[in-house]
């Protein structure tokens, strides 16, 4: 695991709010890896954090390892910093702990749902105590975060994992790459190994002596002020007999057996026509390109003569090419391969099986980020192969595409040239069925490199296990016989963990539960699952979270004193909502006094112990911005959204409210205003690519996007730049293609997500933006935000049921104090959907309030939303008299309503006006400030501007915005009702 860590560079981000990629070089991931200390070069930081010194402990019995890193981190910024470090494991290890220094002690983590810590994260964060987080981000990527990495000072992470070992011959060979660079305090290292012969190592690390200890041997060393490189190999003799192990885990019995098999493979029946399946998304840069011709090369030759259909898969699936192989030769296919542009998002599943194919190839890292569609299914006479070499890669989800269409997946290795090969052109040994007695749930693995593993759980003493395989084409039974006495092994059970993760993998969205339940009982990140420390024994009893042992009695006894101050949130939050509601209802009316201006004064609504932010210059005296920082997407390719809300219809249609209530809201209607011009600024941005974009002809615009991207992999900014440029040319497919490259970035950041699905949403494409606003609320249940905005997506593909839902959940959950009256601007959305012309489908309102059924059309409305969490933007209009409306003036004497500010993160808010006078309106955006322990890039800020809201006929227009840093001001745009 620790080669992947150097691999993927740690990316010690420091809480960086722009997404990062992971870039990790093209290297073999068996062998020594070039000296690459673990640090990140933060943007805006002033120095990298460095890992400062490594200890490590690893212990090897039978075919398992356990390795145990300590590292401790220094940062030598004047600030404190939320550490996150981002890596990849292998195929076949697992996460089976984490610690963090606490007090000068190492907390264990604990299991919690993944939501859920995330959740519990950030509310701490905002608290300033000390949390941190390890979960599974897609596929085999982990990352952890750890809140603060104090100015000037160091933390302590513990990481254990465990590891099926591969064999080299006789031997478990196991690997413990040290590229990690200087490092100030040393490396010390102890490795224990069960047996009776003494492992053979070699490396650079210097002579290791292992001596007899117990029932094996150990070895310890200690280097000062070390600059580790290279890697530690050991050889350690394994048994040609068959090894059954078991462990008491949980009040179960495991037991794992090891069993030597003949690994000589047999010739199969080739097909003649090939469909390959490249992945050529931006990610897919970062396969072991090389090796994997050299495996095609050799399938190809094995072929003979033979037709390939080749389908380039990124954002969108490319048309079908076909090529001709004959007597081996395949070079034209192949150029075509290497002449491959990788760009673009991961669409793995865009793409429909042709029925006279026999069996195809899908070449890539199976990171699916983007699209809504399902994987298709195969015949039952064709096969599909996937073939992996990238060190960061979903091994879980090609594995299970793979196996459920007949095939398997083949790992690429560059130090091994040719067995990936070998795989695809002959079977090996194949489990057809398993039978047993006094054992349930036994699980196989593929039987590769001469061991068969077979895991399971014992409920008798002795248990009898019978094995259908094939090999060499024919019925050869093999049968087991495991007693409960057999040699205890403390990773049998994980080792039936992991084939049962493997097995629930394949289904994800039908076992969801299953693997929350797995990840909690076996205390390992999953998928559903992520592991937890806290400081404070008041947060795991506030949060209801399972303590380590040690604070076991501690936590029952504060939990039984608080149990009884529980109260009922919901209920309070929906009265709370109605009196809310019926203020605003009032304003609209005109019944609502106008508050008095607060210019120097903040409204906080924000929970927890915040520092208090400085002051901006009161709004009255900032003079007339800069032209907006505005995307040209919105002009180019306007919204495409629901019906039309209808001003006209007689009355508003609830399938669930009375006449009394429907005639209430026909009769507050409008007329709609004037006509109501909309002019938005264009951006300008005076980064260095834009100047040479601008210069170059639309044919030459994608090759200037090729070559300047190198230099701005880690930026969002770059690729939505480009995007502009693409679609403002009529290169729409090319733009949305360089758009999708959001998706690819630093994997689940939800803030660069949000982004992704706006744009998307003003690019026209509201059915790609729905899957990723999907994601976002599943990575993000905590923030109202999430429903809001799928409810918005789901309305502009029409699911207006679906949008209500969404909607009416951020009426009806209690959120966290810094997003107060978030409720107020989804009820505006969903009264509006509500009251749209008459549909062919009624509407199901049943399960709203009845006091909240009321559409309130409004002439102008404005909804600011941004990027950045814990941080304050402001939403500014200038009406034609010269007044602004802004979080000190929140109501203005012509009947402009601005609502409350939102000083913790995300927005939105929301200025509304009624009735409009003619004149000009401004609107501007400020960046008040920001209270996160990050160093942050450029704030994405997304303003929606409706005319005519809440009636037939109103116009949306969607404009993005970047502020730089606190204090700046931009224009955005102006109306001007005539």
């Amino acid at each position: 695991m620790w080669t992947k860590f150097m691999a993927a560079c740690l990316l010690l981000a420091a809480g960086a709010a722009q997404a990062q990629r992971i870039t990790p070089p093209l290297l073999p991931p068996m062998l020594p890896m070039p000296p690459m200390p673990p640090l990140i070069v933060v943007q805006g930081a002033e120095q990298p954090v460095r890992l400062q010194s490594l200890k490590v402990d690893a212990a090897l019995g039978g075919g398992m390892a356990q390795t145990t890193l300590r590292m401790v981190f220094f940062n030598p910024d004047h600030r404190p910093l939320e550490g996150r470090l981002q890596f990849p494991l292998l195929p076949g290890q697992q996460i089976s702990g984490f610690s963090l220094d606490l007090e000068g002690k190492m907390r264990a983590a604990v299991p919690v749902e993944k939501a859920r810590g995330r959740q519990i994260l950030e509310a701490i964060e905002r608290t300033r105590a000390d949390p941190a987080l390890l979960e599974q981000t897609q596929g085999n990527n982990f990352q952890l975060r750890i809140f603060p990495i104090p100015a000037q000072g160091t933390r302590t992470v513990e990481l254990t994992y465990t590891e099926a070992l591969n064999r080299e011959g006789s031997n478990w060979a196991y690997r413990l790459p040290l590229a990690c660079g200087e490092l100030a305090d040393g490396i010390a290292l102890r490795v224990t190994v069960a047996g009776a012969a003494a492992p053979l190592a070699s490396g650079s690390i210097g002579d290791i002596v292992f001596a007899r200890s117990g029932d094996g041997y150990a070895a310890q060393l200690v280097r000062a002020n070390y600059a580790a490189s290279g890697t530690l190999k050991l050889l350690v003799p394994a048994s040609a007999e068959p090894q059954t192990y078991v462990q008491q885990f949980g009040g179960e019995t495991f037991f794992l057996a090891e069993i030597p098999l003949s690994d000589q493979r047999t010739p199969r029946a080739l097909p003649k026509v090939v469909g390959l399946l490249w992945d050529s998304s931006g990610s897919g840069a970062n396969r072991q390109r090389e090796a994997e011709l050299l495996e095609l090369d050799r399938y190809f030759k094995a072929l003979g003569n033979a037709e390939v259909r080749l389908t380039r898969l990124r954002d969108r699936a490319e048309a079908t090419q076909r090529f001709r192989i004959v007597n081996g030769d395949w070079q034209s296919l192949r150029t075509a391969l290497q002449d491959t542009i990788y760009d673009g998002a991961s669409a793995l599943a865009d793409w429909q099986p042709q029925s006279d194919v026999n069996e195809y190839l899908l070449v890539s890292d199976g990171l699916l980020n983007y699209g809504g569609k399902k994987f298709p299914q195969l015949s039952p006479r064709q096969r599909l192969y996937a073939l992996s070499s990238a060190v960061s890669a979903d091994t879980s989800r090609l594995s299970a595409l793979a196996e459920r269409n007949g095939g398997k997946l083949v790992t690429v290795q560059t130090d091994r040239p040719g067995a990936a090969a070998e795989v695809l052109l002959t079977d090996g040994v194949q489990v057809r069925g398993i039978s047993a007695t006094g054992a349930t749930e036994v699980l196989t693995d593929d039987g590769q490199q001469g061991m068969l593993r077979v895991t399971g759980k014992l409920v008798a003493p002795a248990a009898h296990v019978t094995l259908d395989l094939v090999r060499h084409g024919l019925a050869s039974p093999l049968t087991l016989d495991v007693s409960a006495q057999a040699p205890a092994h403390p990773m049998a059970g994980r080792v039936w963990a992991g084939r049962k993760l493997h097995q629930l993998d394949a289904d994800y969205e039908l076992n969801r539960a299953a693997i929350r339940r797995l990840g909690a009982q076996f205390g390992m990140p999953t998928r559903e699952t992520s592991l937890l420390v806290l400081e404070r024994l008041e947060d795991y009893v506030r949060y209801d979270v399972p303590p380590p042992a040690e604070l076991q009695a501690a936590f029952d006894a504060l939990k039984s004193v608080r149990g009884a101050a529980l109260t009922q949130r919901r209920g309070k939050q929906m009265e709370r909502v109605v009196q809310l509601f019926e203020q605003k209802l009032a304003w609209w009316n005109g019944s609502s006094p106008k508050l008095p201006p607060k210019p120097l004064e903040r409204e906080t609504v924000a929970a927890g112990a915040w520092e208090p932010m400085l002051p901006a210059p009161a709004p009255v005296a900032v003079p007339a911005p800069a032209p907006a920082i505005a995307m040209p997407f919105a002009e180019a390719a306007p919204l495409q959204r629901a019906p039309s809300f209808g001003a006209s219809a007689p009355a508003m249609r609830f399938v669930e409210a009375s006449d009394a209530q429907r005639a209430a809201a026909g009769a507050g209607r409008d007329k709609s205003a004037g006509e109501i011009a909309v002019s938005l600024k264009r951006w300008d941005s005076n980064a260095q690519y834009i100047a040479r974009m601008k210069a170059a002809t639309t044919d030459q615009l994608y090759a200037i996007y090729l070559d300047e991207r190198p230099s701005y992999l880690n930026s969002s900014a770059f690729y939505i730049d480009v995007a502009d440029l693409l679609l403002e040319r009529g290169k729409r497919e090319l733009a949305l293609r360089v758009l999708s490259n959001l998706a690819e970035m630093d994997l689940e950041n939800r803030q660069i997500l949000r982004i992704l699905g706006y744009r998307l949403l003003q690019a026209g494409q509201p059915d790609l933006a729905v899957p990723i606003f999907e994601k976002v609320r599943e990575l993000a249940e905590e923030e109202p935000q999430s429903f809001r905005d799928l409810g918005l997506a789901y309305a502009a593909v029409g699911r207006t049921q679906d949008a209500i839902d969404q909607l009416y959940e951020v009426v009806t959950r209690p959120w966290d104090g810094r997003f107060a009256e978030i409720e107020l601007i989804a009820l505006a959305d969903m009264n509006a959907l509500i009251a749209a012309p008459p549909r062919k489908v009624k509407l199901d309102t049943s399960r709203i309030d009845p006091r909240l059924l009321k559409n309130m059309p409004l002439d102008l409305r404005v909804v600011l939303t941004w990027d950045a969490d814990d941080s304050d933007m402001d939403l500014w209009v200038t009406d034609p008299t010269g007044e602004r409306c802004f979080y000190g003036n929140r109501m203005t004497p012509q009947g402009g309503r601005l609502s409350l500010d939102f000083t913790g993160g995300y927005g939105p808010e929301e200025f509304s006006l009624r009735r409009a006078m003619p004149g000009k309106y401004k609107v501007e955006a400020n960046f008040f400030g920001a209270h996160r322990q990050v160093v942050a890039g450029a704030t994405t800020l997304q303003l929606k501007l409706t005319s005519g809201f809440g009636r037939t006929g109103s116009r949306d227009q969607m404009v993005t915005v970047r502020l730089q840093g606190r204090g700046e001001t931009v224009l955005v745009g102006e109306f001007e009702v005539k």
